[in-house]
């Protein structure tokens, strides 16, 4: 593709209030080429198209400045840019309704036509979530399927390390300008990415911040590049219930891990299995609902981590005036699930001797917080 060609396809993403795809269909009928230069394609827009003033003005005259400052940015922060019609832009997100007309990118653009599935979730997850999102994105990874996630904490930030566990490349989608990183905690993380022949992916110009509109921009790409959207742990009002919306929009398949009915940060999971979307018990239930070949008898099977050297035992101070919130803030009680956890996973997750663990379980179950089962124990709130 032409230099010229990239600034004006930047010039035309500059277009004010003109949405993306009537923008895609004047250049499939003028060309972009055509759509700044020829003074009768600009005479038709106003007349044929709608085109206000000020938008006509933006083809007329773009601001050259402010389109090769851009290209400038990009260039200082090692970033690509792909325009639509680029050879390397992404085939599966030119079906979506609104792909954006230009891709902001760092690292491996061969990536982005291989098959993807999204692993999205809460950021605030239970361990038990972002161990199952550790797992399958390893699974995937090793049977050829490229992980694609948001890069935000939690969910998204286990499916990135699971693929690099198992030396793959993922994609991360981001919703600031590839100048900087959010959250600022993953620029280790990014550059794990990128030395693993990763990319990362913005539409967003360089030296954009991350705002709250932007989330629900980035999740429609998220899905739009992938086959479907696995949907790990959400509650009701998460935003990854916005990436299966538009995955349903865009005609992707939609897949929820159920949990505890007890676990409220499911809820949005078991929301989305009533309203049909695949629930997944293992990593085979994804391959068979994709009807993709080379997987049998895989399962989901939480593996134990290596477990490390006990951390010293810290003593509580005891808040006399509600011990009960310092119990449901202890970090041994985020180690216990809302599904049966075996004593064992207590200590892997948590990294104390085994006497302490026994110790404070028994102080939690007394509390009401946990309860003994056949197998281990249970969190009840």
């Amino acid at each position: 593709m032409q230099a010229n060609n990239l600034s004006l396809w930047l010039a035309l993403k500059f277009v004010p209030r003109l949405a993306i795809h009537k923008k895609i269909a004047l250049v499939q009928e003028f060309g972009i080429q055509k759509l700044f230069t020829t003074k009768k394609s600009r005479s038709v827009l106003t007349t044929s198209h709608g085109i206000s003033t000020k938008q006509l003005a933006a083809f007329e005259a773009p601001d050259w400045t402010k389109i090769n400052s851009v290209i400038e940015q990009s260039k200082r922060c090692n970033s690509e840019l792909i325009a639509y019609e680029d050879e390397y832009y992404p085939q599966q997100l030119k079906q979506i309704y609104d792909p954006p007309l230009i891709l902001f990118i760092q690292g491996n653009k061969k990536l982005l036509n291989k098959a993807q599935l999204a692993i999205v979730g809460s950021r605030n997850a239970s361990v038990e979530a972002r161990e199952i999102s550790f797992i399958l994105a390893k699974e995937l990874s090793r049977a050829g399927i490229v992980v694609t996630s948001g890069l935000a904490l939690g969910v998204d930030a286990a499916a990135h390390k699971g693929t690099l566990a198992v030396i793959e490349a993922t994609i991360a989608v981001v919703a600031t300008g590839l100048d900087s990183v959010y959250p600022s905690r993953h620029k280790k993380l990014v550059q794990d990415i990128l030395m693993q022949h990763g990319v990362i992916v913005s539409e967003f110009v360089p030296g954009t911040k991350a705002r709250a509109g932007h989330f629900p921009k980035r999740n429609r790409i998220i899905s739009g590049l992938s086959l479907g959207v696995l949907v790990v742990e959400a509650t009701i009002k998460s935003g990854s219930l916005i990436t299966a919306r538009c995955a349903i929009e865009q005609n992707r398949e939609v897949f929820a891990i159920p949990s505890s009915i007890n676990n409220a940060q499911a809820k949005g999971c078991h929301w989305l299995i009533k309203q049909g979307a695949k629930l997944v018990e293992g990593f085979a239930d994804i391959m068979e609902e994709l009807n993709l070949v080379g997987v049998s008898g895989l399962h989901l099977a939480v593996e134990r981590q290596d477990q490390q050297k006990p951390q010293q035992i810290i003593n509580n101070v005891e808040n006399k005036k509600n011990p009960q919130k310092d119990l449901c803030e202890d970090a041994l009680l985020a180690s216990v699930g809302f599904e049966i956890t075996p004593v064992d996973r207590v200590v892997s997750r948590s990294k104390l001797p085994v006497e302490e663990v026994l110790t404070r379980l028994t102080v939690l179950e007394l509390s009401g917080l946990v309860s003994a089962v056949p197998g281990g124990y249970l969190r009840v709130k």
